[in-house]
């Protein structure tokens, strides 16, 4: 069918999907191009995937539709209405500029990704943005904290310009608490009355929407309180799940048991909810042991690195997308930095060299600018994480 039958006309007002039904699936965050379906006329008129076969017709008010099978065509007859996005592929964007960019086809929602990195890497900035980006599209979100209590999880938000305070008093972000159980009693109480007043303050807004897993190593208490607060935040196709380390979780039980944790989390939440999951991976040098051998078992890994050899005597970070299940995902290294209220920050290092290099060369040997009496310019690494320019590929 080439679209042009007169036939084929638009659906009645009921049944009539948006704009971006059967062309475009549009990204739920909004930021930068949607991920593009080829515009076919030959689709299904109920899950718009394409009819690799005779397609099975349907006739209502002097129009044709046509279906891949005949459950789409009786479920469009029950419910009265059409899928507005391809569910069995469903993709989104992060909203992080540095995975993003690199994720063309976006992310598909029922992902597990690990998260592995190097020490100093700043991972806690890069989940803080996943869920800060995910807060912005008017999704849920959920903290897994293993190696902070939550004031300290709300402080790191903080830290980096984003005020989650009113989406913990709306409900829309709960945090799942598998640290402060190494305090009994009396510690909990103690560690209370030495918060200050603006500490205070955080702990009674946080306290509400707080799951606290008494004991981390029952892994199906450990379950269930993350269970509950998808529940409670109606989390199913969409909002995402963070963990901050599961190198610290591997560290409180047997490896069987971390293994089987994670493949029913993945198998729970993201397979069976559509809701990402992004877990921290400390990298310790023990790549064959828990959690970085995890490869088989997950959809995607992204690598954050902390590397000593693009420039002399500089720690540069660098992220790359190592593998993704289901979509394109290019594998490539990009140098990032974080900034308060931008997030992650792609540059190029070497451009940042060069191009304070070729300010050096228009000031004087003294190190004053010419014609200026003053003391001019910066050194060449002295605002790197400042100024932010985009990794030529």
């Amino acid at each position: 069918m080439d679209g042009t039958d007169d036939s084929r006309r638009e659906p009645p007002d009921r049944l009539r999907p948006p704009a971006c039904h059967g062309a475009r699936v549009p990204m739920t965050d909004g930021s930068g191009p949607d991920v593009a379906e080829p515009d076919d006329a030959d689709r299904c008129d109920y899950c718009r995937l394409p009819i690799p076969t005779d397609p099975v017709t349907l006739e209502r008010e002097e129009t044709t539709y046509e279906f891949c099978t005949e459950a789409c065509r009786a479920a469009m007859t029950e419910r009265e209405r059409v899928c507005t996005e391809y569910h069995g592929f469903r993709r989104v964007r992060t909203g992080v500029e540095g995975l993003d960019r690199f994720l063309p086809q976006g992310l598909p929602r029922n992902s597990f990704v690990l998260l592995s990195n190097d020490e100093g890497a700043r991972d806690d900035a890069l989940r803080a943005e996943l869920v800060w980006r995910a807060l912005e599209r008017d999704e849920p979100a959920t903290v897994v904290t293993f190696t902070e209590p939550p004031v300290s999880v709300v402080e790191s938000f903080l830290s980096l310009d984003w005020n989650v305070l009113p989406y913990l008093e709306s409900d829309q972000l709960h945090v799942v608490d598998c640290f402060t159980y190494r305090m009994d009693d009396p510690d909990r109480e103690r560690f209370f009355e030495r918060m200050d007043e603006w500490n205070r303050h955080v702990y009674g807004i946080t306290e509400s929407v707080t799951q606290t897993v008494r004991d981390p190593s029952d892994v199906s208490e450990l379950h269930n309180k993350l269970d509950n607060c998808l529940e409670a935040l109606g989390m199913s196709d969409r909002g995402v799940v963070v963990v901050d380390s599961l190198t610290e979780f591997g560290s409180l039980v047997q490896p069987v048991r971390a293994y089987n944790f994670v493949k029913d989390v993945r198998a729970d939440v993201c397979k069976g909810r559509f809701v990402p999951v992004f877990a921290g991976a400390t990298f310790t040098g023990e790549e064959v042991r828990f959690p970085h051998d995890l490869g088989y078992a997950v959809d995607g890994i992204v690598d954050m690195q902390v590397n000593d050899g693009i420039v002399e005597d500089t720690l540069i970070k660098r992220i790359r997308i190592r593998k993704m299940n289901g979509v394109l995902a290019i594998p490539e290294w990009v140098a990032y930095e974080f900034t308060a209220g931008q997030g992650l920050v792609t540059f190029d290092p070497i451009a940042e060299m060069d191009d304070a290099e070729g300010r050096g060369e228009s000031e004087g040997t003294d190190g004053r600018t010419e014609g200026d009496g003053e003391t001019g310019g910066r050194s060449g690494t002295g605002e790197r994480g400042e100024s932010a320019v985009e990794t030529e590929r």
